[in-house]
């Protein structure tokens, strides 16, 4: 069988955010790169994921000039909303730390990033099978894969970036004598509903009571997303509709509180919790960027915007790496340092909002009013308001 061949100093494994970024940014300072992704790009275009971005992720989006329509399309909020047994307090982002988080799905962040890649004449390949990475520790590596016309391809590099997602084929690459997985499981889940319904609140609000926890956010002016509390093992078909709307009720208080805007469910999922890291982040010519190298639970908002942290860390010692004309591996040790600094924040603050918010297995009432407790020690203080919207609207430091 004929194998095209592509020779290219940087193969990408993963086309989703993380994977698109970094080959945009390196193609702009010279670096060459291809994209391989498994599946098609109308798949994840209508994939609907997290939607809360940073305000460093918008203003990298901003300044990589992608066209990205995050400010004509997206959302500006300049707090949130936290609520306890219906008593509800909100978060001024604006005014305690002078940032904002925006409101704008991943799939149209996805979107924004494919276009310019394209525009810029980006080679990827959609849809594509048997993606195997060999040579990695050798000067070339190799990625070899069918593409989605069924011919074999192989890309010739010196680099590979694995970018391909928290079940992702490269970070199993590095031994596991050199690969240490730290992994936590959460013994709930969310049970998430796509409704077609008008903003209940122009602020997102977290929820907790009694009943566990709830969400309330957005996708559009026409299209909401809410979640509540599950068990893992929650079969979606089990819930009626109006089951759904009286428990993320419930959550949020009675007849005084916020009511519900409610509409056609479109759709049901249950999203299980973990988090996971890898250490570290880089081995050979390989290196992890985004859900390849971490996971953590969405309560915090943090697993797209740790994707972006990733590449901002990546691009330089990629620069770095292709500088030294010996192609030291010390470049990429230290991007996978200063990334894993930056995550282990970040799982702590997901950890520990996720903790908090939620009700526990066999949960007694100590439990809860000490959680009670948490929170008015969080909310009732300009210290725990400020870092809590420090953190959440993205460290700068």
């Amino acid at each position: 069988m004929t194998v095209q061949t592509t020779q290219v100093q940087v193969g990408i494994v993963g086309g989703g955010p993380a994977g698109l970024m970094t080959a945009l940014l390196l193609k702009r300072q010279g670096i060459s790169a291809v994209v391989v992704e498994t599946r098609s790009q109308e798949t994840i275009r209508t994939t609907h994921r997290a939607g809360i971005l940073e305000d460093a992720t918008v203003e990298m989006l901003t300044q990589a000039d992608i066209g990205s329509r995050v400010h004509s399309h997206g959302h500006e909020h300049e707090g949130t909303v936290l609520s306890f047994d219906g008593e509800r307090r909100r978060i001024d982002f604006q005014q305690l730390v002078g940032r904002s988080v925006w409101l704008y799905p991943q799939n149209e962040v996805f979107h924004d990033l494919a276009t310019a890649w394209q525009a810029e004449g980006g080679e990827i390949h959609w849809e594509v099978s048997e993606v195997s990475v060999e040579g990695l520790q050798t000067s070339s590596p190799q990625i070899s894969f069918t593409d989605s016309e069924g011919a074999a391809q192989q890309i010739q590099a010196e680099l590979i970036v694995g970018a391909d997602g928290s079940r992702s084929m490269c970070r199993k690459l590095i031994p596991e004598e050199i690969r240490t997985d730290h992994f936590t499981a959460y013994p709930y889940a969310w049970f998430g509903i796509l409704v077609e319904a008008p903003p209940t609140h122009p602020e997102l609000i977290y929820a907790n009571s009694e009943d566990g926890f709830a969400l309330i956010s957005q996708r559009s002016e026409t299209v909401q997303r809410m979640y509540f509390q599950c068990d893992p093992d929650t079969d979606p078909a089990d819930w009626s509709d109006e089951a759904i709307f009286e428990r993320i009720q419930s959550v949020l208080g009675g007849e005084d509180s916020i009511q519900l805007q409610r509409g056609p469910i479109i759709e049901k999922t249950v999203l299980p919790f973990r988090s996971y890291v890898c250490e570290p982040l880089n081995w050979a010519r390989l290196v992890l960027a985004g859900d390849a190298g971490h996971t953590v639970p969405p309560t915090g908002a943090k697993g797209l915007n740790l994707a972006f942290c990733d590449v901002r860390a990546l691009i330089p010692q990629i620069t770095a790496f292709f500088a030294d004309a010996s192609r030291d591996s010390a470049a990429l040790d230290e991007y996978s340092r200063t990334a894993l600094d930056r995550v282990w924040r970040a799982q702590s603050f997901s950890y520990w909002a996720t903790t908090l918010l939620h009700r526990q297995p066999e949960e007694n009432p100590f439990s809860q009013r000490r959680r009670r407790g948490e929170f008015e020690a969080l909310t009732g203080t300009e210290a725990g308001r400020t870092y809590f919207a420090d953190a959440y609207t993205g460290w700068k430091a």
